[in-house]
């Protein structure tokens, strides 16, 4: 079975994070970089199906030069190679356009099923796993709880607000997951040596048949017109017990109508 597990770089959701003044995009030089979390349970669920049924596990990663280290890091989970989509051309592409770009990077390897996580942090729209189906005229099987495959079909349990939803569809499909769904697992040293050894082909624009006037800031279907850094928190209210501390607390409780 070949499977691909589509794997994001996004800035660390501990530090801050920030736009860039020049074009209100994303400041990725402004934090660390790491692996989207969503996608650590993807990676995850890709090796659990490589190792109920065999195959290969290709991580695809559309990013700058420094989404490199979240590649890496993928492959010592376990994967067995990465294509890193990387152009100055795609900056500033939208969810739509990342799709896009994704769908046609697939078109240049061979996959049973596309595992990705639902939506990532830095964005989260949640559009692209969709987009993507859409792009590539596959069923797509969306916030899996759990996947199950049995020779060419795929059934997922669709997290609901109620439970879950049993879900089946013909491979190839395009699948996201919850975080729910596993544990993924921590590199041993073994895996971070092998990493180092391991392919990892790099595509640009036109290596991946990409359409330039489709992709990129100019020709985004969004924008962010502007943005403000968010106001500093106020100081909080302090009580003094004078002998009446529970009533002052009920009574700010009440005022801010949590009571």
């Amino acid at each position: 079975m070949n499977i691909v597990v589509l794997v994001k770089q996004v800035p660390d959701t501990a530090t801050e994070r920030k736009l860039a003044p020049e074009d209100n995009t994303l400041d990725r030089a402004a934090s660390d970089g790491v692996i989207n979390e969503l996608d650590e349970y993807a990676i995850e669920e890709a090796l659990l199906l490589k190792e109920k049924h065999g195959g290969e596990v290709t991580v695809l990663t559309m990013g700058p030069d420094q989404a490199t280290e979240s590649i890496r890091k993928a492959l010592s989970m376990g994967a067995d190679k990465a294509v890193h989509v990387n152009d100055e051309a795609l900056h500033g592409s939208d969810a739509l356009q990342t799709a896009y770009a994704l769908s046609q990077a697939l078109g240049t390897l061979e996959f049973d099923i596309v595992v990705l996580g639902s939506e990532s942090t830095d964005a989260r729209t949640g559009l692209v796993g969709a987009a993507l189906a859409e792009y590539l005229e596959l069923p797509q099987l969306t916030l899996a709880g759990k996947v199950e495959v049995d020779g060419s079909s795929v059934t997922v349990q669709r997290q609901t607000d109620y439970g879950y939803d049993v879900v089946e569809a013909k491979l190839p499909a395009v699948v996201s997951v919850v975080e729910k769904i596993n544990e993924p697992r921590y590199p041993s040293f073994k895996l971070i040596m092998q990493a180092k050894k391991k392919p990892v082909e790099k595509l640009t624009v036109s290596d991946a048949g990409i359409e330039q006037d489709k992709v990129g800031l100019a020709n985004a279907a969004t924008e962010t017109v502007d943005f403000a850094p968010a106001p500093p928190r106020p100081a909080g209210t302090v009580v003094k017990d004078e002998g009446d501390g529970g009533t002052k607390a009920a009574e700010f409780l009440a005022e801010k109508k949590f009571v």
